[in-house]
């Protein structure tokens, strides 16, 4: 394989709602735009729940793509042998078993977060995929943004010193009073509820700061505090607030909350260090700029700001699948960027914030037990 010939990743494409809409059209992309040369995607299969569905979401989204197979089932993308790499877009209680029956076919996985309904099957789906050595991935899409590689490269190089407090929100209001009961944010039999949703952006956030800093030595969270208002209506979360302590090597608190009753705020991620500041952009998932401040002193007065801002062709989501596509080639199992490690500690957070929160899914859709 020389320069001029990227390796081509061949995707199937598992359910046809909106995130999977959106990276479908990021696949689309000229991989040249953003300036990637050596990786490039072909959509060969999607899967629906009938052949008809499909076929609607390819002629929608991909009308230009010849060949690509529409499937009214699942288990047809994974049986087909010019399938790949498996992208999961469908909610969060349905990732385990879609997971698994892909992994066991001896495809590649790209699944979207929350990864599963609890941390005891992301345990087992990861014990697999390095059993048949297949690469897994959650699809935390934010890790691989230009942004945020240049965020934690300023965040590290040292003048900052180390984080110390984080905070970090991602809300919306769903009108939820207007939702019928089986929508996805409200229905406990697909994970519905605030923080399985929303939850995993602002715990990314203390993830990179706080986790991913050197400083840290790859400690996770010494202590988690959970705080959830369930709502009435059919009793998933409607906000919830948790707290992260990192004191085995860090002396960091991370302050996160999501809802699905109200706006974010326009803070959207803030992390405090000795030195300084840097304040993230909202849309947390895909913000469009952030803002360093630098003290004149520890705990000082702001003396300078510097801000970045990003942009580039399509949604974003093509980093992530660019990450994929390279690690496939280069015979990796995990991301070096968001590994295994990250995607097992973010589940189990979510397990302790809904065990103290007292919000429990229905019998039967949690498939493994949790991890004890």
């Amino acid at each position: 394989m020389t320069s001029n010939q990227p390796f081509v990743l061949k995707w199937g494409i598992i359910s046809t709602g909106r995130i999977a809409m959106e990276f479908v059209k990021d696949l689309l992309v000229d991989p040249k735009t953003r300036g990637t040369t050596d990786v490039a995607h072909k959509i060969v299969a999607v899967g629906s729940r009938s052949v008809e569905s499909a076929q609607k979401f390819i002629t929608a989204y991909a009308p230009n793509e010849s060949g690509i197979k529409a499937y009214g089932t699942y288990n047809e993308v994974y049986a087909d042998p010019d399938v790949s790499a498996v992208y999961i877009g469908t909610p969060h209680t349905l990732h385990y078993e879609n997971a698994l029956a892909a992994l066991e076919a001896g495809k590649h996985v790209l699944c979207e977060k929350a990864t599963t309904s609890n941390a005891a099957e992301l345990k087992a789906l990861l014990k697999l995929a390095k059993e048949k050595k297949l690469f897994f991935m959650e699809a935390l899409w934010t890790r691989f943004h230009p942004l945020t590689l240049e965020l934690k490269r300023i965040a590290e190089e040292g003048t900052l010193g180390d984080p110390v407090v984080v905070h970090a929100d991602l809300s919306a209001d769903f009108h939820i009073e207007s939702l019928p009961l089986n929508h996805r944010m409200l229905d406990p039999k697909l994970g519905g509820g605030a923080l399985l949703d929303l939850g995993p952006y602002p715990l990314f956030w203390a993830m990179l700061a706080l986790y991913e800093h050197p400083s840290n030595q790859n400690a996770p969270p010494s202590s988690i505090v959970g705080s959830i208002v369930k709502t009435p209506i059919t009793g998933v979360d409607a906000s919830t607030s948790f707290t992260l302590n990192f004191t085995e090597h860090l002396q960091a608190q991370a302050i996160l909350s999501c809802s699905m009753q109200v706006p974010s705020p326009n803070f959207g991620a803030t992390i405090r260090y000795k030195n300084g500041n840097i304040l993230v952009k909202p849309p947390i998932f895909r913000s469009p700029a952030f803002t360093v401040q630098y003290y004149d002193k520890p705990g000082g007065d702001v003396v300078r700001e510097e801000t970045k801002s990003f942009s580039y062709v399509g949604g974003g989501w093509h980093y992530e699948a660019d990450e994929v596509a390279r690690c496939i080639r280069d015979g990796k199992l995990e991301s070096s960027l968001w590994g295994h490690e990250k995607s097992f500690i973010m589940m189990e957070v979510f397990d302790e914030v809904r065990r103290q929160g007292k919000y429990y899914l229905p019998e039967g859709v949690e498939k493994v037990d949790r991890v004890q």
